[in-house]
């Protein structure tokens, strides 16, 4: 397994469409891309599914999966190559620099497909949804642009919902039980290795989509506050 993981990272340091801690890459994708079309960012993509899968959906934007895991990182780059998929691209990085790698306004939209929960209360800054991580989305997302979750952890959803709430963020669609859901589109039908896995053990995929405010609440009280209320809450089951 471990020789497995070597091949797959010295493979992607040589595939034209990976880009592992690229420096002076902000406001330069349309250059990359070639072309001037909106950026959709898939965060924590592990295999990259819904960045391929968008790619061929959507062959009028621009896909970027982001993740450190370059093993992972590895499958969805190889499909895009041998698909023929030129408008998907993956960065290797920590979620935590994503700001580093785009310029003001040079996002339209974020995906975040399953990520880690983070179910320890004291883990929860770490979820991809928190204030800490969205204040760094609007740096570079622009006005107006959705961030979808789709996720079958109701904790991760529940929280999320939360933080709509208590941080006026505008709630586009809510959805429950995806695939319970007539008409669900077709983007929302591309699964994920993770969601096959069902590792919640739900029995069910939850959607929120959602934009920012052009000014969240600083990182004081509001995120104290926000910290109090999930630990009652999930304490309280």
């Amino acid at each position: 397994m471990a020789q497995k993981k070597l091949q797959r990272f010295a493979a992607i340091s040589t595939f034209p469409n990976v880009l592992e801690y690229p420096e002076s890459i902000s406001g330069r994708w349309a250059g990359h891309f070639g072309n001037p079309n909106p950026i959709v960012l898939e965060l924590a993509c592990g295999r990259g599914e819904y960045t391929v899968g968008m790619a061929a959906l959507f062959p009028d934007r621009n896909h970027i999966g982001v993740d450190i895991k370059g093993n992972r990182m590895y499958i969805g780059a190889k499909k895009c190559l041998t698909d023929g998929l030129h408008n998907a691209a993956f960065l290797r990085t920590q979620i935590e620099r994503i700001h580093e790698y785009f310029a003001p306004n040079e996002v339209s939209g974020i995906w975040i497909t399953f990520p880690d929960p983070q179910l320890r209360i004291s883990k929860a800054k770490k979820r991809l949804t928190h204030p800490r991580f969205l204040r760094l989305y609007n740096q570079f997302l622009q006005p107006g642009g959705h961030i979808h979750l789709k996720t079958d952890s109701p904790v991760l959803y529940n929280f999320t919902k939360r933080v709509c709430h208590m941080y006026g963020l505008k709630v586009v669609e809510d959805i429950s039980n995806v695939y319970a859901t007539p008409g669900t589109s077709d983007v929302l039908k591309i699964r994920t290795h993770y969601e096959a896995l069902d590792i919640a053990q739900s029995n069910q995929v939850y959607y929120l989509c959602f934009t920012l405010p052009q000014n969240l609440p600083a990182a004081d009280d509001a995120d104290e506050a926000l910290q109090k209320l999930t630990r009652d809450e999930e304490e309280a089951g």
